[in-house]
């Protein structure tokens, strides 16, 4: 339920969650939902029930274990806030994220109104990160409602990325990622929509970060955009550095 990551903007991940419902486009073709399906055919007891919501009380301490600092995506399985999962649930989550300072937690959801909903009851240390999906221009009312959010890191996955996001909200945003769909039945993402939200990231100083192409050999589509990689991280919010030009291809720092 926690192991290390292939994900470009991360290095590991953990789920005490997993399962999830779709609520909108980007859901179509979820990644999380094939790979649910294939530990079930593997005989994963913790995927016995395919990618039905559970939770899983056995690996909610984990990280308290992790002595070494790692960057941590939380529930890449499912989304922590759901209106399945108890608050107190939520609130376990967080407390071990809150006492597990040595990491920072990435935590993604495509609920933010959950989230907000349930803000007040939560700890909001530094080292967790909060952000949503936003695969088109018919999903930015998901950037207000995080906009209003005391993460000390809010960011933005825009990914898969469907559609043109000309007015993508920027303000109280400390990173974006943008990549395209990969897999079966991955659907096409135009360059021109990419450089839209690059352009506006530069524009306004927001760290941006290029995942891939996509496609169904995502390997072979890579990463480059406009002859380079892109790889800022927000390390204002988490380092004490005032710049954000870390756009080459190194990892995330630990």
């Amino acid at each position: 339920m926690a192991s290390g990551s292939k994900i470009e903007w991360t290095e590991a991940t953990w789920n005490p969650v997993t399962g999830c419902a779709k609520v909108s486009p980007g859901c179509k073709n979820c990644y999380a939902e094939r790979m649910s399906k294939r530990l079930q055919a593997m005989g994963l007891p913790q995927y016995r029930d395919a990618f039905a919501l559970s939770l899983h009380e056995e690996v909610v301490e984990l990280p308290l274990r992790w002595k070494k600092p790692r960057v941590i995506f939380v529930n890449s399985m499912s989304d922590l806030f759901q209106d399945g999962i108890p608050l107190k649930f939520i609130q376990r989550v967080f407390t071990v994220m809150q006492e597990s300072p040595q990491h920072q937690f990435q935590v993604l959801t495509k609920r933010p109104e959950l989230a907000l909903k349930h803000a007040k009851h939560l700890p909001w240390p530094q080292n967790i990160w909060l952000g949503t999906s936003v695969e088109n221009a018919d999903y930015v009312h998901r950037v207000r409602i995080l906009q209003k959010i005391p993460a000390n890191v809010r960011f933005l996955s825009v990914e898969p990325l469907l559609g043109p996001i000309p007015r993508l909200p920027l303000a109280k945003i400390h990173w974006v990622i943008v990549g395209g769909e990969s897999g079966p039945g991955a659907r096409t993402m135009k360059e021109e929509w990419v450089l839209q939200i690059r352009d506006r990231c530069r524009t306004r100083g927001v760290p941006f970060f290029f995942k891939q192409w996509g496609g169904v050999n995502k390997k072979r589509a890579g990463r480059v955009l406009e002859g380079r990689t892109w790889d800022e991280l927000p390390y204002q919010c988490t380092h004490g550095a005032t710049s954000h030009e870390r756009s080459t291809t190194h990892s995330v720092a630990t």
